[in-house]
């Protein structure tokens, strides 16, 4: 798509950021380095009029999850919202790096915090999209114990996205860890089905069974490799696509 080969074969996309995706590997925070990575690759995506919305974790500031699992004096409830207000600070960061490259963004907030951002109306985040705005999804479900991988799949149904691309450090779905295990093989296809019974950390259950329900086909590829998340929008077969009649 880059050297100006045809359009993208998908109109409608949600891409799930992590909170890793914000910071440098091994680190916390945000960088401003990696935060450019991302907004070149968002910027060539929207240049060729894909509606795009993205869902961002908040991992790289708080996981809710871990944070009550090691602070016994704070319910878990209340870290799963801390959580949700970490993506929202990922969310600002975005938007203002992507404006500064002269990408329109909105950004929508599952919890209500009018003077930072709107709050998240289906019908409202569409017409955004149709407008050619990028819009950035905070918060997660505004939900606790809901993680961003089932609110990224959640917000591909409402928003009848035809894929849900997740952005990670990894070039795909092995079969186990490739870090721990070097025998762990890499998968370019894979059945939604054969995720779930191989509990394969792709997403959780609850965001694959969405993407199934609904058939929204999940590509899991590495972000930092320049052109990735354009092409895997462009059809080109890339890391691992997760869908329910995976090519033999």
């Amino acid at each position: 798509m880059s050297d100006g080969s045809a359009a993208p074969k998908k109109r409608r996309v949600v891409l799930k950021l992590s909170g890793e995706s914000f910071c440098r590997s091994g680190e916390m925070g945000i960088s401003l380095s990696e935060l450019s990575i991302i907004c070149e690759q968002i910027k060539a995506v929207v240049a060729h009029d894909v509606e795009l919305a993205i869902v961002c974790g908040g991992g790289n500031i708080l996981r809710g999850k871990e944070f009550s699992a090691v602070n016994s004096t704070i319910v878990a409830s209340t870290a799963h919202y801390m959580g949700m207000l970490a993506t929202v600070i990922n969310a600002l960061a975005l938007q203002d790096a992507l404006e500064a490259c002269g990408v329109s963004t909105r950004v929508q907030s599952a919890i209500r915090m009018e003077g930072v951002a709107e709050p998240f109306i289906r019908r409202r985040c569409i017409r955004h999209l149709q407008k050619g705005r990028v819009v950035i999804l905070a918060a997660g479900t505004g939900s606790p114990f809901v993680t961003t991988d089932t609110a990224a799949a959640l917000r591909a149904r409402e928003l009848d996205a035809e894929l849900l691309v997740k952005a990670t450090r990894v070039d795909g779905v092995y079969s186990a860890d490739p870090l721990k295990n070097p025998h762990a093989v890499r998968y370019t296809e894979i059945s939604y089905q054969d995720v779930l019974r191989q509990n394969l950390q792709v997403m959780d259950a609850t965001a694959i069974h969405h993407c199934l329900e609904h058939n929204i086909p999940i590509v899991v590829l590495n972000y930092q490799k320049p052109g990735n998340i354009e092409r895997a929008i462009a059809g080109e077969r890339l890391g691992t696509r997760v869908s329910a009649n995976p090519a033999t």
